[in-house]
């Protein structure tokens, strides 16, 4: 019987094999959603470099007791009046504006009463009120954006903030993507018999490779003849970093994908301890990787996160995506394997919580159990048994 290798031992072995992705290009910040920033983003200052207001309001130097203020004059946001208060005066200060110099304290227009030239307080204020103190966002020096980090809109936002246009990103890698097997047609083909299927990991290993930050390339689907699946991986891997092929590596006597990388390529991982997609082979030729992953679409998409993203993520620098949550009921272990099986996840009370409300029991091939932004539950391979409360590892999808 074939002994299955850990899972952390795999992807250390892969881990091991992995040299820098130093492929850089700049780009526009209106451009760089998704990409993985290739350089740490520092402060060049403090932000802001000065006291501003918070509110619309009026600006004046805090005492107990204060019930009056003597209203001075005005100052918009973007103006720069040079204006200092003392005693009970006060100037009008708008969202954005820069408080006077003198004054320590902003009370909002809803809190006063205008008589003329006088401002009645209604309502007082604690000493410091709506005023952002230099450096409320951040200081000069403080890192804001890691390098790895794949930009959001909040990062896109704190850029443009920043006065940054163009932003160094990594070069997207080129993927392709292999389709194997002669049942499966593509989409727009009619399906000539009932054994036949239209193929979904193509489509599927595309889009979950543009989101991990990489470039997808479609290759044509390939039947199951060697020559053909030979000639197709040789040709896929001269426009492409990484190749991912689907099916063809179990025990079936067509399974030719298998037979083709252990002919002509350098094995480094061949299976792993693990439900699904044990039959697993990550292979490499020269400084290129070639995932060979199953035909069964749920196993395809797992394995992609589990190991291409792998990939991917140590070439950006990038983080695995594990949290914690609670699961919602009894789960009793389905094999004698390291599981990850799909769950819903719903936040509730300050909790994040997992269920399987709507997942189906049943083989490899039900895709729709990852609909809804599924995330994988991580069962280690010595547990049999998850009690309904317990605290449980999660590995969030793309």
């Amino acid at each position: 019987m074939k002994e299955w290798m850990p899972y952390k031992q795999s992807l250390e072995i892969l881990k091991s094999t992995i040299t820098p992705w130093d492929r850089v290009q700049k780009v526009a910040i209106t451009q760089a959603l998704d990409r993985h920033i290739a350089t740490d983003i520092i402060a060049e200052q403090n932000y802001p470099s000065r006291e501003l207001s918070a509110m619309d309001g009026y600006a004046f130097k805090w005492e107990q007791g204060l019930s009056e203020l003597e209203l001075i004059t005005d100052l918009p946001a973007g103006s720069d009046k040079g204006i200092a208060v003392s005693g009970v005066k006060c100037v009008k200060t708008f969202t954005g504006s820069l408080i006077s110099e003198g004054a320590d304290t902003l009370i909002p227009v809803e809190n006063v009463e205008v008589v003329g030239g006088r401002i009645l307080i209604k309502k007082p204020v604690p000493k410091g009120f709506a005023v952002r103190e230099i450096g409320e966002s951040y200081k000069k020096g403080e890192l804001l954006i890691k390098k790895g980090t794949k930009i959001g809109y909040a990062e896109v936002a704190l850029l443009a903030e920043l006065g940054v246009f163009h932003v160094s990103v990594f070069i997207r890698p080129r993927v392709a993507i292999l389709a194997t097997g002669s049942e499966i047609k593509d989409l727009g083909e009619p399906l000539e018999n009932e054994a036949q299927i239209h193929s979904s990991n193509h489509i599927a290993i595309a889009q979950m490779v543009h989101k991990m930050g990489g470039e997808p390339i479609i290759c044509q689907i390939v039947k199951d003849r060697a020559d053909l699946v030979k000639e197709a991986i040789v040709s896929a891997l001269k426009s492409a970093d990484v190749l991912i092929t689907t099916g063809g590596v179990s025990m079936g006597d067509y399974d030719f994908v298998k037979g083709a990388l252990n002919e002509n390529f350098s094995i480094i991982i061949d299976g792993a301890c693990i439900k699904p997609g044990r039959h697993i082979k990550v292979a490499k030729s020269g400084d290129k990787y070639i995932f060979a992953l199953p035909g069964f679409p749920y196993s395809a998409m797992v394995m992609c996160v589990l190991y291409v993203r792998v990939l991917l993520n140590s070439w950006f620098g990038a983080n695995e995506p594990y949290i914690k949550a609670v699961i919602s009921e009894d789960y009793a272990k389905r094999s004698p394997f390291l599981e990850f099986t799909a769950v819903n996840l719903e936040f509730k009370d300050g909790f994040v919580y997992a269920n399987l409300s709507g997942k189906k029991l049943g083989s490899s091939a039900i895709v729709n159990n990852l609909t809804n932004n599924a995330a994988l539950l991580v069962v280690p391979k010595e547990t049999e048994f998850i009690a309904r409360g317990e605290v449980v590892d999660i590995l969030l999808m793309v």
